[in-house]
C-alpha cells in the first residue's frame, strides 16, 4: 500500500500490521512528534545495539560472539573433558573412591550435555520451514531441559550411593584421590573458561555450562576430602564430599528445569512485568486500549510480542505503531512484534467483510482473552 493509500482509507480501515509495514506519510500532530522522535530514537538504539552485538540486527540473534565460534569454545570444552574423564575412571577404580567416580560420572554428563548443546546449536541455525515457523530455535531449549534433568537423575543415584558409603565406608586411598581432583580442577578450569567465552545468555550454552561449573566445584570438594583422608584417615570425608556436590547438582538442574519451562510455557521472559507493559502501551498518545496482549520468548534471549491496539477516531494508527514499535526496541529490546492496530468504535466488516456482532461492547475481539489497558485518564467501560 502506497503513502497515498493510506492516507485515503485511514480513517475506516483496519490496519493489522508488523513492525516490517510501511509507515503513513501524513502524522497527525499529537503522534506525529513521539513518531519521528521515537523513529530516530530507534535507529540510534538499533545501530548501538548492532554494535554491541556484534553487527546483527534482530535482537536477540547478535550474541557478541558468532556461532561458529561458540561452537569451537565448546568443542574444546568437550575435549578437554572426554580426555581427562577417561583417566578418572581408571584411577577411581583404583582408589576405589566413590567421589571419583561420582566426578566421572558428572563429567560423563558434561561431555554429553556439551555434545548436546552443539547439536542443538546446529538445528536451531537452520532456517524456517515448513510447520516449523520459527525453524528450530527451540531445540536449543530442549537441550539446556535434558542437562538440567540429567543433573537431577544423576544427583539421586550420587545421593543414594553416598548414604551406603556413609553408613559402611569402604577403605579409600585418599593419595590418588587428591592427586587426582587437583587436576581436574586444573582441567575443569580450562573447560570452563573456554566456555564462559561462548555466548552464556543462550539457555542451551548456559545448561552446558553449569554442568561444568558443578563439576569443577565437585572436584574441589574431592581435593577437600582428599586432603582429610590423607591427614587423618576420616574415610567418610569421600561420601559428605559427594553429598555436598548432590546439593549443587539439585540446585543447578532445578534452576535449568524451571528456565526451559518458563519458555516452553510462554511465559513472559525474566525482567518484564505484562501488566506494566500494557499499561504503558496503554499510555501512549492517541490509544485509547490494548488486549490481547502476549508477550513470550521464541528461545533464550529472543523476546516477541503481540497485541490488539485501538486508537482513537482520526488519529494515525500508522503514526501510533510505529511510535509503539520504538518504545519496545528502546526500553524492553523486543524488536519482533505483530500489532493490530484498529480504531476503536470503526465497523470491522469495511475492511475484513465478515459479519460480526456490533452490539458488543467490543466489536474489534468475539473472543478476546486476557486483560485489558486503558490510558491513566480512562476508566474501564462497564461490562
Amino acid at each position: 500500500m502506497s503513502s497515498s493509500d493510506a492516507e485515503r482509507h485511514e480513517p475506516d480501515d483496519h490496519h493489522r500490521s508488523h513492525r516490517h509495514g510501511e509507515h503513513a506519510s501524513a502524522v497527525l500532530p499529537s503522534a506525529a512528534d513521539d513518531a519521528d522522535r521515537d523513529h530516530a530514537e530507534g535507529h540510534e538504539h538499533d545501530d548501538a545495539h548492532e554494535h554491541e552485538q556484534g553487527g546483527h540486527g534482530h535482537a536477540g540473534h547478535g550474541h557478541g560472539v558468532s556461532a561458529d565460534a561458540d561452537r569451537r569454545w565448546l568443542a574444546l570444552a568437550l575435549s578437554l573433558i572426554g580426555v581427562f574423564m577417561a583417566g578418572e575412571v581408571v584411577v577411581g577404580l583404583i582408589a576405589r573412591s566413590l567421589a571419583l567416580l561420582s566426578d566421572a560420572a558428572h563429567m560423563l554428563t558434561d561431555a554429553g550435555a556439551i555434545a548436546l548443546a552443539l547439536v542443538a546449536m546446529r538445528l536451531a541455525a537452520r532456517p524456517p520451514k515448513g510447520g516449523y515457523t520459527f525453524g528450530l530455535k527451540r531445540a536449543e531449549i530442549l537441550s539446556a531441559q535434558a542437562n538440567g534433568l540429567t543433573m537431577i537423575i544423576l544427583g539421586v543415584w550420587l545421593g543414594i550411593e553416598a548414604i551406603e558409603r556413609l553408613i559402611n565406608p569402604p577403605e579409600v586411598t585418599g593419595g590418588l584421590v587428591l592427586v587426582t581432583a587437583l587436576a581436574g580442577i586444573v582441567v575443569n578450569l580450562a573447560a570452563a573458561w573456554a566456555m564462559s567465552r561462548a555466548n552464556r545468555s543462550s539457555l542451551n550454552v548456559e545448561g552446558a555450562f553449569q554442568h561444568v561449573l558443578n563439576d569443577l566445584f565437585a572436584f574441589i570438594a574431592t581435593a577437600v576430602a582428599g586432603v582429610i583422608m590423607v591427614l587423618t584417615g576420616f574415610a567418610r570425608a569421600d561420601p559428605i564430599a559427594t553429598l555436598v556436590v548432590v546439593v549443587l547438582m539439585f540446585k543447578a538442574g532445578i534452576e535449568l528445569i524451571r528456565a526451559s519451562g518458563r519458555i516452553f510455557l510462554e511465559a513472559a521472559p525474566t525482567g518484564i512485568d505484562p501488566p506494566a507493559l500494557g499499561a504503558r502501551l496503554a499510555g501512549v498518545p492517541d490509544v485509547v486500549e490494548v488486549h490481547d496482549l502476549h508477550v513470550w520468548e521464541i528461545t533464550s534471549g529472543e523476546p516477541a510480542l503481540s497485541a490488539h491496539v485501538l486508537v482513537a477516531e482520526g488519529r494515525d494508527c500508522h503514526a501510533v505503531r510505529a511510535v509503539i514499535e520504538a518504545m519496545l526496541r528502546r526500553e524492553y529490546r523486543i524488536t519482533h512484534s505483530t500489532l493490530q492496530v484498529d480504531h476503536a468504535g470503526t465497523d470491522p466488516t469495511v475492511s475484513t467483510g465478515h459479519e460480526v456482532s456490533l452490539d458488543r461492547p467490543d466489536p474489534h475481539c468475539e473472543d478476546s482473552h486476557g486483560a485489558s489497558y486503558w490510558p491513566p485518564s480512562a476508566s474501564a467501560p462497564a461490562s
